[in-house]
């Protein structure tokens, strides 16, 4: 079979900063970069080799120690430098060829050049020609924190030249607009977490632990923080964070007040990645006291290593705090209010309520919705359905423009979307199989890029998702990609962007841990045409049990339950063995979902083939196993159909 184009694919550059540089924009950038590129994209990272002047930023600009915060993009080059506009005209020239340039904004002062790459590229709405690249602006604060003389002019500048504008928050979406951005999307900022999984919390029995984490600037407000521990001594306040000019020094002062001795610690210093998890796990409750906000990850951050967050009502914190349930809240500036809020919190019984409410965040859904965004944004199709009488009229942060712009991304998608049939799977692409050896895999990957699908980097995903995807086609689609997928398959499953690439809508649900069927599915019964839990590892049984369950009343008649589960002898914690997947299919039957497969024949032989293939290396190789060459169990691909 020959190779496909893939028609779902843009051409896109992305300019902006990324490792060595640290902090949130970067780290932004990066997953950004990785997840276009994961959706299907041919995406290029643009960035820099001298980024901008010390007294621009008088911390360290360069992570400490080399180390990446997130893993690096693989196409970047580093072809721009503050100190050569040379660079920037060069830079764009070569980006003519793209079908849309994404700029990452950082400081007003960088909008010199990157206007310079956009007029070098023929990008923006005021081009010349019409066609050179879409522009879009990623504004992650459309002015800075702490403004300059000519800030304004010089974003209107900019935003005066591009197609279009995205920011995080309803208030910087009304200043861009004030600054004559004439399509501003307003989306929410998704998370680009460092520091890995969560690290198990340390106990303690003493007061409860503050963590401040991150650079130390006046809009912190780290300072009214300290202010406010003075007249409430049963706390303990950790400081973490690079300490920015007067403000730093200012918290310094408050630090060595002998009436917080004993009780605030400073570390000064940028945090690196690999600190974090330990850092969090050793406090009670994290603390965002700011004087104002636009977006903001760290309350996703707390999330994710179970922490609940003490945070004023700015930005973005009021809806991802439950106030009172897993955080506290306080109007920004207000001493009483967070002297009040300092005194609940040092109960540790109820901080530890606050903690036990607090709830993992959805990692992979709002990537997949940022992601949607930028799509219909770089799409041709999305200025056309804007025509230059309405432009003037319809001002760009409404439901009109945001109903538009889910035209826009519907449309785009129905146009380029793939247009595979069943028969362009192969036979060994089953419904249910199992996967024994990595050369099956690797067969399933290749063959994925072969049907023009979006790349996937692991082979054993790649392996689940094609039998999934295969037996949609095969069993479920009536050729107008109208079946309802609900995908439970967690965070950079190929699943979801492959059905995506094919014309589906699927709704991707990410699950940490077994939870109830009313906390996961809120849907009718029998509502559902598919509903997928491909973890590359397989499922555990209370897992499989409880996928069986959900799909028993979920699933319309004739629809899908497709699971991974691991299998073997060696491993009984956690992989069934061979005569379990009996039992799992006899409860499926039980509660009407029928087995697409031969479980006594063609799964038992091949289950058969592998654990000869086992004792044999072993036999050959007694030290097999110890050095890994033998796997412990196979990964079992399950598909029910609904009676």
């Amino acid at each position: 079979m020959s190779d496909r184009d893939n028609s779902a694919s843009l051409r896109l550059a992305v300019v902006g900063p990324t490792h060595p540089y640290k902090g949130g924009v970067a780290s932004h950038t990066t997953e950004l970069c990785h997840e276009l590129a994961e959706a299907g994209h041919d995406v290029t990272l643009v960035s820099w080799s001298h980024l901008y002047p010390s007294f621009l930023y008088p911390g360290e600009q360069a992570v400490p120690g080399g180390a990446p915060d997130v893993e690096p993009f693989p196409r970047t080059i580093r072809s721009l430098s503050w100190a050569r506009p040379d660079t920037w005209v060069r830079t764009g020239r070569r980006l003519r060829g793209m079908d849309a340039i994404i700029v990452v904004h950082v400081i007003p002062q960088g909008v010199p050049s990157n206007l310079a790459v956009l007029r070098a590229a023929g990008a923006g709405r005021t081009s010349s020609s019409g066609l050179g690249p879409r522009s879009i602006v990623i504004a992650h604060n459309v002015l800075p924190h702490e403004t300059r003389p000519g800030d304004r002019q010089l974003m209107g500048a900019l935003f005066g030249r591009v197609d279009s504008v995205v920011v995080h928050s309803d208030s910087q979406a009304k200043l861009a607009t004030e600054l004559g951005a004439a399509h501003v999307r307003e989306l929410d900022l998704p998370p680009h977490l460092p520091g890995g999984p969560p690290e198990k919390h340390v106990e303690s029995t003493g007061p409860t632990r503050l963590l401040a984490l991150g650079i130390v600037r006046d809009y912190k407000g780290v300072d009214l923080l300290l202010d406010a521990m003075l007249d409430v001594p049963e706390l303990t306040l950790t400081i973490a964070g690079e300490m920015w000019g007067d403000s730093g020094r200012r918290v310094k002062e408050l630090a060595a007040d002998p009436r917080l001795a004993g009780r605030v610690e400073v570390h000064s210093g940028y945090v690196p990645a690999d600190r974090i998890a330990a850092l969090l796990a050793r406090h009670d409750i994290l603390t965002l006291t700011y004087r104002h906000a636009t977006a903001s990850q760290n309350v996703l951050l707390a999330g994710l290593h179970g922490l609940p967050v003490l945070a004023s009502h700015v930005g973005t914190f009021g809806g991802q705090v439950r106030d009172g349930v897993d955080g506290l809240l306080v109007p920004p500036g207000d001493r009483a209010s967070l002297v009040e809020a300092l005194r609940r919190l040092s109960d540790r019984g109820y901080a530890a309520r606050l903690r036990s409410a607090v709830r993992p965040p959805d990692l992979s859904g709002p990537w997949a919705h940022y992601v949607g965004g930028i799509e219909a944004l770089a799409s041709t199709e999305s200025e056309a359905l804007v025509d230059e009488a309405e432009r003037d009229v319809v001002p760009p942060d409404t439901p009109v423009q945001r109903a538009k712009d889910l035209v826009t991304a519907v449309r785009m998608r129905r146009r380029r979307q793939l247009t595979l049939r069943p028969a362009d799977f192969p036979e060994w692409v089953r419904a249910s199989d199992l996967l024994a050896v990595d050369e099956d895999a690797l067969d399933a990957q290749h063959l994925a890029r072969q049907l023009g699908l979006p790349r996937c980097s692991d082979a054993v995903s790649a392996w689940a998702a094609l039998g999934a995807l295969a037996a949609i086609l095969r069993i479920r689609d009536d050729g107008r990609r109208g079946a309802l997928i609900v995908d439970e398959s967690g965070t950079r499953s190929p699943f979801s962007r492959w059905s995506r690439a094919l014309g589906f809508e699927p709704v991707e649900l990410e699950l940490t841990g077994r939870r109830t069927s009313v906390e996961v599915l809120d849907v009718d019964t029998a509502s559902l045409d598919v509903m997928a839990r491909l973890h590359p590892g397989g499922c555990g049984a209370d897992d499989v049990d409880h996928a069986v369950g959900q799909a028993s009343w979920a699933l319309r008649s004739g629809g899908l339950l497709i699971i991974t589960v691991p299998v073997g002898e060696d491993d009984p914690e956690w992989a069934i063995s061979p005569a379990d997947i009996r039992g799992i299919v006899a409860r499926a039957d039980d509660l009407g979902l029928v087995l697409v497969g031969d479980v006594d024949g063609d799964i038992t032989e091949r289950i058969r083939v592998a654990s000869a293939s086992a004792r044999e290396v072993r036999a050959a190789q007694p030290g097999a196993r110890r050095s890994g060459a033998v796997p412990a169990y196979g990964i079992l691909r399950l598909t029910f159909r609904r009676r």
